[in-house]
């Protein structure tokens, strides 16, 4: 499997609980439609060209379960599917938003709505925990003063209904 720079993308996100690797790649797999395959196993030579990389490790905090996908196919929007995902395996998850806030989210909901949040980042021995999940809103004295969240696509207090995340 050869894969071009310039061709390929890379997701990071992670799940609210707990779900074993082979339920994610499988999920995975059904939304987006071609292989996914573990970043352990991967042996070029042995999977389709259109895999997906996928590294998943389980951390702690209220998003312990981290997903970076590889070669992810980089003409579908990482947003809609996630929120594929998150309906089917009926969970939350957070992705990093548009903005260089590392505590900005998205919270892509399991019925695939998505809204701006921020969540407290505490580097680990295992990963960064991430917790005390809270609305990007306008009330909040940072989101209102704050440069990122007014220049990112997703202001504050948005909300991207199922629909249209779909």
């Amino acid at each position: 499997m050869a894969i071009a720079p310039f061709r390929a993308a890379l997701w990071n996100w992670s799940i609210d609980g707990p779900l074993a690797p082979g339920q994610i790649r499988a999920g995975l797999t059904a939304v987006l439609g071609r292989p996914v395959v573990a970043l352990s196993d991967a042996v070029a030579d042995q999977f389709p060209d259109d895999a997906v990389l996928c590294d998943i490790w389980q951390g702690a905090g209220d998003f312990p379960v981290t997903v970076d996908c590889y070669a992810a196919p980089p003409e579908l929007s990482e947003t809609r599917v996630l929120a594929a995902f998150a309906r089917r395996v009926r969970r939350r998850c957070v992705l990093p938003d548009d903005t260089l806030d590392p505590g900005r989210h998205l919270l892509i909901s399991p019925d695939g709505t998505m809204r701006p949040v921020h969540l407290d980042i505490e580097p680990t021995s295992y990963g960064d925990r991430r917790s005390n999940l809270r609305p990007c809103s306008l009330v909040d004295p940072g989101c209102h003063n704050g440069v990122s969240c007014g220049a990112s696509r997703w202001g504050p207090d948005s909300v991207v209904p199922a629909r249209a995340a779909a």
